[in-house]
């Protein structure tokens, strides 16, 4: 068999067991080289398992895996990387005390007589940012990059190694849209290099877009497969969720209007009591005098594009950022601008973080302790909680989100993305804040999961809690917010109100990129 025709990867009855468990069930895969395979399925499908086995750091109980016509050592990422191939992972590998092309370049300096050569580095790092389309200042410490640049340092890494096989594990994310237009057309250029592609996500238009064939696993088995041109959304959802998604797809297809927005979506009454007003919201170089307001059971949306600030602000409100200024009132009064999170809390304030991993959850705490965390003294009797106290106390939270009160006990560093997002939601559910901020809730989820998510802020604001929502989703802000206000350049440069404004992501990109129709800054306001 000639190089030209020997698969870029061979799957064969893949089993992979974990105690009496099986999380694979016999995969079978054939990918061709140059191409650009899809892997779909809904959380705790095997997609993760698969990924492992593939990359080796996850060793088959049976079958085996062939990349590139060899079979590497299974359970060892070191055979699979000598392969050819190269996977960027969900959880980020920056180091956050090197900058940003010291991230890219790491382990494969360019360096003379033992020298390293910056300028070299330098030149390479700003071939590479035009190549993507992209913006980062390469001398800027990862530390304080937002998690869409740590993750675009991610898929620059790739392209340095020249892999033969790269895999994508939600690589858009945390993506801008039009960061992720530019991961797209970038995709399609390495395949018509010859370059194989795995594309794991969520985001089923992509899949649609750049895929060049479909592979649906549901339950640790690949239960579908075919060229992209026999799929469209409704048929992977289907083949994803099966016969227990019957709920989640009719709710997914929803009532759309002629601007794409989801008219199924209650517009929340605007009540005046108990506003919360933030005004004059700056941090230096990054936030410029920014107002927002929301009162009790409305939706705000932040829009913009990655870098435009919505992070940022939302820290600011979170007590995340000790540097920032503004005056706060909440329920009518001024509250003292909070300068740390429990500051925030206090107040009545909560954060849904972007990085629900290393921001939101402690991974070596149960499920149950995790929820408890903010507001121990409810759960504890005398100062003292039991196992059984914890659970029973936190069963009916969790069980509101879809979350099966069973896995309580369970490590939140073994749950999925969905399953660890429902556990922030049960928190603050618990702890019942005045406003709940959220930032990139439904990042790297699924699109039940996702659903889930939504319908849960929904309900926030049904019982009266205020909620601010950022996403680079912004198909998902302008089907939620009541009002959505625009960032630029860390300035508020547009509002757009539903019912009044046009609030579909056309309008949002047209502020975003200084196009709205009463721009703030376009009108000198």
């Amino acid at each position: 068999m000639s190089a030209a025709s020997t698969p870029a990867i061979v799957v064969d009855g893949v089993v992979k067991t974990y105690g009496g468990v099986r999380a694979l069930k016999g995969v079978d895969l054939t990918i061709p080289a140059g191409t650009v395979e899809a892997l779909v399925g809904a959380n705790g499908a095997g997609k993760s398992t698969l990924i492992g086995v593939l990359t080796g750091r996850v060793a088959a109980t049976e079958g085996t895996v062939t990349i590139g016509g060899v079979q590497p050592k299974p359970g060892e990422p070191t055979a699979s990387r000598a392969a050819g191939l190269v996977a960027i992972y969900q959880e980020l590998t920056i180091v956050p005390g090197l900058s940003a092309e010291d991230n890219v370049f790491l382990g494969m300096t360019p360096s003379s007589a033992g020298v390293v050569r910056s300028r070299e580095i330098h030149r390479r790092y700003l071939e590479l940012c035009s190549r993507l389309g992209v913006r980062i200042d390469g001398k800027q410490m990862a530390r304080r990059l937002s998690v869409a640049d740590q993750q675009i340092l991610e898929i620059m890494r790739a392209l340095v190694a020249e892999a033969k096989i790269i895999l994508l594990d939600e690589p858009t994310a945390a993506l801008s849209d039009t960061e992720r237009v530019a991961l797209v057309r970038l995709v399609k250029e390495l395949r018509s290099q010859g370059v194989t592609m795995i594309f794991v996500s969520h985001n089923l238009e992509e899949v649609l877009d750049v895929a060049d064939h479909v592979t649906v696993l549901r339950d640790g088995r690949v239960v579908q497969q075919g060229p992209v041109a026999e799929w469209d959304r409704t048929r992977i959802v289907d083949e994803m969720l099966g016969e227990a998604g019957g709920l989640v797809k009719a709710e997914l297809a929803g009532d759309v209007d002629e601007n794409g927005v989801d008219t199924s979506v209650t517009v929340h009454e605007r009540r005046d009591d108990q506003p919360l007003i933030a005004t004059g919201i700056s941090l230096p170089g990054l936030l410029y005098d920014i107002d927002i307001d929301v009162r009790p059971g409305e939706i705000v949306g932040l829009g913009g594009l990655v870098g435009s600030g919505r992070t940022t602000l939302l820290r600011c409100l979170a007590g995340l950022e000790p540097k920032s200024t503004g005056t706060l009132r909440i329920g009518g009064s001024e509250v003292r601008w909070p300068k740390t999170p429990r500051a925030a809390l206090d107040a009545g304030v909560a954060l849904i973080p972007e990085d629900r991993k290393n921001q939101g959850l402690v991974l070596g705490m149960t499920a149950a302790e995790n929820i408890a965390i903010a507001r121990y003294s409810k759960v504890a009797t005398a100062g003292v909680m039991s196992t059984a106290q914890l659970k029973a106390r936190t069963a009916e939270l969790v069980a509101e989100f879809g979350f099966d009160p069973a896995r309580l006990g369970a490590k939140a560093g073994t749950l999925s993305g969905g399953n660890q997002q429902k556990l922030l939601l049960a928190r603050w559910r618990f702890l019942a804040p005045k406003i709940l901020l959220a930032d990139e809730p439904t990042r790297g989820v699924d699109v039940g999961a996702k659903e889930e998510i939504l319908k849960a802020l929904r309900r926030f604001a049904a019982d009266g809690i205020g909620v601010i929502i950022a996403s680079s989703e912004l198909e998902e802000v302008s089907a939620v917010a009541d009002r959505i206000i625009v960032l630029r350049d860390g300035r508020a440069v547009d509002e757009l109100v539903r019912g009044t404004d046009p609030v579909h992501v056309d309008a949002i990109l047209a502020a975003a990129f200084g196009e709205g129709h009463h721009d703030k800054e376009a009108t000198g306001a």
